[in-house]
This record gives C-alpha cells, sequence and structure tokens, in this order.
C-alpha cells in the first residue's frame, strides 16, 4: 500500500501497468533506482495555497496587527506648493532632477540614477502606504476568515476611491513633474503600479462577497475612469510606447485594471501587446533586456521589469492562452528572460555588467518572478531560491520598486 502513495511523474502509466501484474514485479520497481521530476506536467505544484499561507501568517498577521490602527491617508492630506494641480490631484516630481548649481533658480536639471532627496513624495508615500496596508489587511483575512481585517482593508478603499471629501481623481495629469520644465508627464503612470496588489485585493474581497455594492460600484467606477484615462489621454499613450520597462508596467496596470473592471477587450489589447510589442522589442536573444543593462542601475533595472513581466504573464494567461509558454518566431520568451537573471540572483557577485549606481547591496529581494515563474513552469529551482531571500525592507528604493508583497493573494 505504501507504494501507491510514491509520486510517480513520468513513470505513471508503466507503473499502473506493474500493478496489474503479480506482486514481485512491485517488488523489482522497488529497488531499482528512481529520478523524479519535481517539473513534470502531471506532478503536484511545488508550492501550495496551504504551504504559503503557513509560511506566511505569522509575518502577514503581524503586519496587519502594525496597521490596524491606521487611518487612511490620501492624496488630500497635504499639497506642494510647486503643484498645478488641485487638492484630489495625485502629484509627484521627477526623481533623477535637480536644482541646476550654475541656476539655483532655474529649470531642474537631470541627473540618472540619483534621487533627489528634496522632492515631493507625500502623494508617492500614501500610495505605498495603501499599496502595504490593504493587501495585508487581505491577507490576513484570507489566512484567518476574519472579517475585521477585511473591513479595515475596505476602509482605506473607501477613503481613496469612493468618498467624495478624500478620494483621489482617476487621472495621473500632475505626475512627474520638474520644476521649470512640465507641471507633470505621461512616465508619472509608473507611480501607480503599487495600485496593482490593491486591485488583486480587491478582486478577492469581491469574490468572496464582502464589498456591499456601492462600494463595489465606486471602485469599478473610478478604475474604469481611471483604465480610460490610462489607454486614451496621450499620457497614457505615451506610457505605453516609451519602450522600456515603462512600457511593460503601463501593460501591465491595464491588465490588472481590466480585470477588475471586467473589460475583455483591454486585456485581450494587453496579451497582444506582450507578444508582439514587449517581448520582440525589449528581450535580447540571451534573455537580457537591453535597455535596461544600458541605465545606471542595471541590476535592479533588470529584476524590476522582469518581475512587471511576470506579473503581466500572471495577470493575463488563461488555460486557452498560457503568455508563460508563448515564444515569438525567434524563440523570445519570458523563461528565456527569467533563466537570464536566475544566476545573477542566486549569486549577485557573477554580475558581469557594472553594479548599480545606488543601492546595489540591498538587491535582490523576494522577487515575484521568481515566485510567478516557480508555479509557471513548476520550477523547484525557483522556488527553492524564493524563499531563501528577504521579503520586506525599510529602505525606500525598495518599497517604490518592489510592488508585489503579498503572494498569499495570488495563489489559490
Amino acid at each position: 500500500m505504501a507504494l501507491l502513495k510514491l509520486r510517480t511523474c513520468y513513470l505513471s502509466g508503466k507503473l499502473f501497468l506493474m500493478m496489474n501484474v503479480k506482486c514481485k514485479r512491485l517488488i523489482l520497481l522497488v529497488v531499482f533506482p528512481i529520478i523524479f521530476s519535481c517539473n513534470s506536467p502531471s506532478s503536484d505544484k511545488i508550492i501550495t495555497s496551504l504551504e504559503i499561507n503557513k509560511l506566511e501568517r505569522v509575518r502577514v498577521l503581524l503586519q496587519a496587527k502594525k496597521y490596524f490602527n491606521e487611518k487612511p491617508i490620501t492624496v488630500t492630506a497635504s499639497q506642494c506648493e510647486r503643484s498645478a494641480s488641485g487638492i484630489h490631484d495625485y502629484y509627484s516630481e521627477g526623481d533623477y532632477w535637480w536644482p541646476d548649481s550654475d541656476n539655483p533658480e532655474g529649470a531642474y536639471i537631470r541627473r540618472d540614477g540619483l534621487t533627489n532627496p528634496a522632492n515631493f513624495n507625500d502623494h508617492r508615500l500614501a500610495l505605498r502606504r495603501l499599496s502595504l496596508i490593504v493587501p495585508a489587511f487581505t491577507g490576513a483575512y484570507k489566512i484567518t476568515g476574519e472579517r475585521k481585517y477585511a473591513l479595515k482593508a475596505i476602509e482605506h478603499l473607501k477613503a481613496w476611491f469612493v468618498n467624495p471629501e478624500t478620494r483621489m481623481n482617476p487621472n495621473l495629469l500632475f505626475s512627474q513633474a520638474i520644476k521649470g520644465r512640465s507641471t507633470g508627464r505621461g512616465i508619472g503612470i509608473i507611480d501607480t503600479i503599487h495600485l496593482v496588489e490593491v486591485v488583486k485585493a480587491m478582486i478577492f474581497l469581491d469574490e468572496k462577497g464582502i464589498l456591499e455594492k456601492e462600494i463595489l460600484e465606486g471602485l469599478r467606477t473610478w478604475f474604469s475612469e481611471y483604465l480610460n484615462w490610462l489607454t486614451t489621454h496621450p499620457f497614457g499613450i505615451a506610457e505605453r510606447d516609451n519602450g522600456n520597462n515603462h512600457s511593460t508596467c503601463w501593460a501591465m496596470q491595464v491588465a490588472m485594471f481590466a480585470s477588475f473592471t471586467q473589460d475583455s477587450e483591454k486585456m485581450d489589447f494587453c496579451r497582444n501587446f506582450y507578444k508582439d510589442i514587449l517581448l520582440p522589442q525589449q528581450v535580447s536573444e540571451n534573455g537580457s533586456f537591453p535597455l535596461e543593462l544600458n541605465r545606471t542601475k542595471p541590476y535592479a533595472y533588470s529584476l524590476f521589469n522582469l518581475d512587471a513581466m511576470a506579473t503581466l504573464c500572471e495577470i493575463l494567461s488563461t488555460e486557452k492562452e498560457n503568455l508563460w509558454e508563448y515564444k515569438t518566431p525567434d524563440q523570445i520568451s519570458l523563461k528565456k528572460a527569467m533563466d537570464f537573471m536566475f544566476p545573477f540572483i542566486q549569486n549577485k557577485s557573477d554580475w558581469p555588467y557594472p553594479p548599480d549606481v545606488m543601492y546595489f547591496d540591498e538587491w535582490p529581494m523576494r522577487q515575484p518572478a521568481l515566485f510567478f515563474s516557480a508555479l509557471a513552469f513548476n520550477n523547484i529551482d525557483y522556488s527553492d531560491l524564493w524563499k531563501t531571500l528577504k521579503t520586506d525592507s525599510e529602505e525606500d528604493e525598495i518599497i517604490r520598486n518592489l510592488f508585489i508583497r503579498q503572494p498569499v493573494l495570488w495563489i489559490d
């Protein structure tokens, strides 16, 4: 009977035949060495929801406890004197733009890769705070079933997207502004990557029937309006066509928000955009991202773009259309990009390119690309490495670039 509990993987068909002959044949099967492949399509998943819940329980509940008495803070809580925006508008400033030492009162100048600490960041920080709080509460609700956590998440969602007094306007007309040059730019759309996991939490809460009809309608209205702005406004079009990680993050956001608003047309557009534009234009023959390698933070940007592409595939893949398995005519695929970066996540000292100008020592973290790829390809090497990496950071640069933090929400 014990033999029947063995994981058979590729040998399952042969074992079935052997089970229908005399018992001595079964004994022969035991004494011969057998190698089982954990990457077989027929094998059990290497990461299960039960395992993730157990792995994450203490961490998630500690976060939920930390945030439990926190009140919502939205864009209406602070304003910047340099902004042309109104009280309900999101405002941010370009990271790498600094005062000109030769003309301190003039237009800012660019210093790529070097973040200006004097920028107005209140709205960015508030948005990231939301992206920490709502998924943590929702994760705690999923793990424990305790309604109090879900209600806390909904409190913050209502403040940001529903309540007239505190809600944010559904556009980014004033993001990534540059003093003396621009009141806002399409490139600022990347700031709302932190809504991706928030929306994933919203989808879970909706599936559990815990969102009241009025709140659900308010949330869907906000994201439908924002989705329309992302796909029609010149800023959105410019971000879509930017060409590097900005294009990837535009598609990832559109796909996630369209999933929540049930906009199948926009989801189909993103699938084709991934296959026809993102893969062939961004991934090289060896699996690297040349546009990211040319930046002053080549390691972090390569990880970031890989995370965004993997998240996009996770959002959009279905049994009928599996983007994880898709290859271009030139055999470019996400698997190739994953295999390129994997050795350097394992051992950063082997990185053959220049180190990042800032925060190089902070990476890698528990990259979502590893987690999603482990699930998609049933790859135990990916999952084993993912489990060893650091989960959270107090460094703002890491929080800014690590936008998937609660794996419990991403696995059934």
